[in-house]
């Protein structure tokens, strides 16, 4: 897809009045944090006041986030309708939202739907995938399918039921086959760039004013691995 906007590194796939949509880097986090670190909400708030010439505070409302070391599309709302309606759409579920991810250990099935209960640890900042419901647990449910080989590794889509807690990174975890880089589930070392090969590839969307079909891909980030899918 054509992207709007590559300016200071900021890769914005699609802006109208209502909603941004960016897509992220490894690294970034969304939204401030207990770290200090700059987030980017802030970098996208100073992209709208610089290339709309606007004075004083920018608006902007944050709809869903990405783990750190996850790339790929997040959603903002540029008004408070806006973001008021995209919480409703992703509350409801009426969002498709379709992830890539590169494993090195081949599951057992070429496609599969995946159900677990996760319960999450906020101490190590992690959610266990079990079969079998236990206390405090949530149901989390996503399909995946191998769209491609390579060298060493398989590239998978998986399109999510729920939105749960390390959800993606966890259920595969469960099934042997962790992320590449996610050393937090169980891959047996780091990426040199400190995140993990999940990518959120697309979202499809009711646009919460105009009510048209949107339908965003991210470009993958640039590295061998990714370029090969």
């Amino acid at each position: 897809m054509k992207i709007v906007s590559d300016k200071d590194n900021l890769q914005v796939l699609y802006e109208d009045n209502h909603i941004i949509v960016v897509n992220k880097r490894v690294g970034d986090i969304v939204q401030g944090d207990k770290t200090g670190d700059k987030p980017l909400s802030d970098v996208v708030k100073e992209y709208i006041k610089q290339k709309h010439d606007k004075p004083g505070n920018v608006y902007l409302g944050v709809v869903h986030r990405l783990d750190r070391p996850t790339t790929g599309i997040v959603l903002f709302a540029k008004t408070s309708k806006a973001l008021s309606r995209l919480n409703d759409l992703f509350k409801n579920r009426e969002t498709q939202k379709t992830y890539w991810a590169i494993v090195k250990n081949r599951p057992e099935k070429d496609s599969d739907t995946l159900v677990h209960y996760l319960k999450r640890n906020e101490k190590s900042n992690t959610s266990r995938a079990h079969i079998k419901e236990v206390p405090n647990s949530k149901m989390a449910s996503l399909d995946y399918t191998i769209i491609k080989a390579l060298d060493n590794y398989y590239a998978l889509e998986i399109n999510l039921h729920t939105g749960r807690h390390h959800q993606i990174r966890s259920q595969l975890s469960a099934i042997g086959s962790p992320i590449k880089g996610d050393l937090k589930y169980g891959f047996d070392r780091s990426n040199q760039d400190g995140g993990i090969h999940l990518h959120a590839r697309k979202l499809k969307l009711i646009h919460p004013v105009t009510k048209d079909l949107l339908s965003i891909t991210a470009p993958v980030p640039d590295d061998r691995i990714w370029k090969s899918v």
